[in-house]
């Protein structure tokens, strides 16, 4: 899919194909965001009234392009997961073998379908931990788009969350279920409230 240009992206999300879905436009966003971040870093290097920020916006720079290129990754992993979920769910099960087999591949499957929006949340941490290291500290004439970075990690989280949620009944065990839902409650926390405390310092500012 990142191989597609913005309007064919587009055209195959509307189509009635089940994947790429909710989890993958999730990870787009927040790719965005991340890139709006690093937009800001390279509108602020390089410029000598801003020289004293350069070292922080640098350093943003380089950690974000690895979050950048992990969220892309997670565009395409989390169609694949879904891909492999309908696979399962297509298999024969017209004999006891294959019915075991069936719900074991099914198993599988929606646990890596789980675990892709999972580390999809954890992504959005990062990201936003970087995005907070520059605002106030990069060019203010882009300090909007840090806000709006600061939006689309948040949609990207709050997507991803409801992709884990979905999927959790269908692990079929109950502590792995008790275990995602724990920690993704607490990923959701941290993320929210850095996300938001990034949009009002930003808005406040303007």
């Amino acid at each position: 899919m990142l191989d597609l240009r913005v309007n064919e992206y587009l055209e195959l999300l509307k189509s009635d194909a089940p994947a790429p879905g909710g989890g993958s436009a999730s990870a787009f966003t927040g790719a965005q965001g991340m890139a709006l971040v690093m937009m800001v870093a390279n509108l602020t290097i390089g410029r000598e009234r801003y020289k004293e920020f350069w070292e922080v916006n640098e350093e943003a720079l380089r950690d974000g392009d690895i979050i950048l290129k992990e969220l892309s990754k997670k565009i395409e992993e989390d169609t694949e997961s879904y891909k492999e979920v309908m696979k399962a769910y297509a298999m024969k099960k017209d004999t006891e073998e294959e019915k075991a087999l069936r719900a074991e591949a099914i198993k599988e499957a929606v646990l890596l379908a789980t675990k892709v929006p999972f580390s999809v949340m954890e992504l959005a941490i990062d990201g936003l931990n970087i995005a907070k290291t520059i605002v106030g500290k990069s060019n203010p004439n882009c300090a909007s788009d840090l806000g709006v970075s600061a939006l689309m990690f948040l949609a990207m989280l709050k997507g991803a969350w409801l992709n884990v949620l979905t999927n959790l009944p269908g692990i079929k065990n109950p502590d792995m279920e008790i275990s995602f839902k724990d920690k993704g409650e607490k990923i959701y926390k941290e993320a929210e409230a850095l996300a938001n405390s990034i949009y009002e310092e930003v808005k406040n500012n303007l």
